[in-house]
């Protein structure tokens, strides 16, 4: 959304959030609009519930399209599927070029945009004529914190709600029904142990390898 932000302002564009899943998905929608977002979709239909990646990237496809984004902008990943396929899948759907985990993104407003993002090998720097699908990584920037005028401003935004007959999406094509993949089942995570204090008497630095070897990190 941050990104979304700067670029919108740099360029006198404007910022559409988009959000799939549940009623309390508006409270998110609200917060980017708070943060400066323009306008909101929430797509939202019972019929979606335990859709997989490729259902999910279908019902975001059909609402884009059409609408003349110039940019569509992911996160790289949902935190709880973690898959980091759905910009990809959406791109692919649109037909538009795709540039994935970026750290830093140009889009000047001149018809191109340009993707920096570090890989395994070294460091990549992909561009692409607009309309295109970006995935941002979480650490790109440093999120805004809304003001009390956003959040007074937020109020009065419009937030679009859009069902499957909306978007002309049969519901046998999304949901639990229609997933490759399901959750099988799913735990919190354990309480983190208390941390082993170490005090350096001269010998701290023995006793943290002493440590490590017994954890077998060395």
């Amino acid at each position: 959304i941050e990104e979304a932000l700067k670029i919108a302002e740099a360029t006198s564009g404007e910022v559409v959030v988009l959000s799939m899943g549940p009623e309390q998905s508006t409270e998110t929608i609200r917060k980017a609009l708070s943060m400066g977002a323009d306008a909101g979709i929430h797509i939202l239909d019972d019929g979606l519930a335990g859709s997989d990646a490729v259902a999910t990237s279908l019902a975001i496809a059909k609402v884009i399209e059409g609408r003349g984004a110039d940019l569509v902008i992911f996160g790289s990943e949902s935190t709880d599927a973690r898959m980091s396929v759905v910009p990809a899948m959406v791109a692919e759907r649109l037909g538009l070029p795709q540039l994935t985990f970026a750290n830093k993104v140009e889009a000047p407003g001149d018809g191109t945009v340009k993707a920096h993002r570090l890989t395994d090998y070294g460091y990549d720097v992909v561009e692409a004529s607009t309309p295109a699908v970006i995935s941002v990584v979480e650490k790109i920037n440093e999120p805004r914190y809304p003001s009390f005028k956003g959040i007074m401003a937020a109020k009065k935004k419009p937030v679009e709600t859009i069902s499957l007959a909306d978007a002309g999406i049969e519901s046998a094509s999304v949901g639990l029904g229609a997933a490759w993949s399901e959750v099988a089942e799913f735990a919190d995570a354990p309480a983190r142990a208390a941390g082993t204090i170490v005090t350096d008497e001269g010998d701290g630095g023995t006793k943290i390898a002493d440590y490590l070897s017994e954890q077998k990190f060395i």
